[in-house]
């Protein structure tokens, strides 16, 4: 996958948006010589801008004989293009919402099979999620961080996060979003083996509701 950024730049172009837009319409995988047609631009025009998508993650290429014939004979394969697997999101600041729902979702199923209060299922499992991102992670703390969006800014040893993955969740639900985003950063503290400093809840302005202060020593 290329930046998720590029990618969506690459949109902006307004053939290969256009290429875009006729190709993920489409109920089967389309040759460069149906995009062309379609979209009324030069063979290797088309083929150029397809390529570009395919190599920013938009689309895929699969190639198949479409007369269903094989062996000697039967040609070369088609080169086809479809829209691609890839999810691409771009958020400015960075948002996590749908890593979000999966935990919330998940920490209620869980309630409603075991019995268990779904707070503290929400908070287990986003500790777990913490640490999983941990091997990830470079190991340094602020760059850990910076990876998953908190935007840490030093503040004479304490780090401040500039900016909450869940923000207008914790506006709505601010005990049970900061909760669990606690809980993740812990996890991926502990992930990384980070002795240097510890976090907990310290709401202010414009900031994440965690904050890490020095560990005494």
């Amino acid at each position: 996958m290329a930046d998720p950024v590029a990618a969506v730049a690459a949109l902006d172009e307004p053939n290969r948006r256009k290429l875009y837009d006729f190709v993920v319409r489409q109920t089967a995988p389309i040759s460069k010589d149906e995009a062309s047609e379609a979209i009324g631009l030069p063979r290797t025009t088309a083929a150029f801008h397809l390529d570009k998508l395919v190599e920013m993650g938009l689309l895929d290429v699969l190639h198949e004989r479409r007369s269903g014939r094989t062996g000697p004979g039967a040609g070369r394969p088609a080169k086809l293009y479809r829209r691609s697997g890839e999810q691409i999101e771009v958020s400015l600041p960075d948002r996590r919402y749908e890593a979000a729902s999966h935990l919330l979702t998940d920490a209620l199923l869980e309630a409603e099979s075991t019995g268990e209060p779904a707070r503290e299922i929400l908070n287990r499992r986003a500790y777990e999620w913490g640490a999983d991102l941990a091997a990830q992670a470079s190991g340094e703390v602020t760059k850990a961080l910076e990876d998953f969006g908190f935007e840490p800014r030093d503040d004479g040893g304490t780090i401040l996060l500039g900016n909450c993955p869940f923000h207008s969740l914790a506006q709505k639900h601010t005990q049970l979003v900061c909760g669990m985003n606690l809980c993740l950063i812990g996890g991926l503290l502990d992930g990384i083996g980070a002795r240097t400093h510890t976090a907990a809840l310290a709401p202010s302005p414009d900031h994440c509701c965690v904050r890490l202060t020095p560990t005494s020593t």
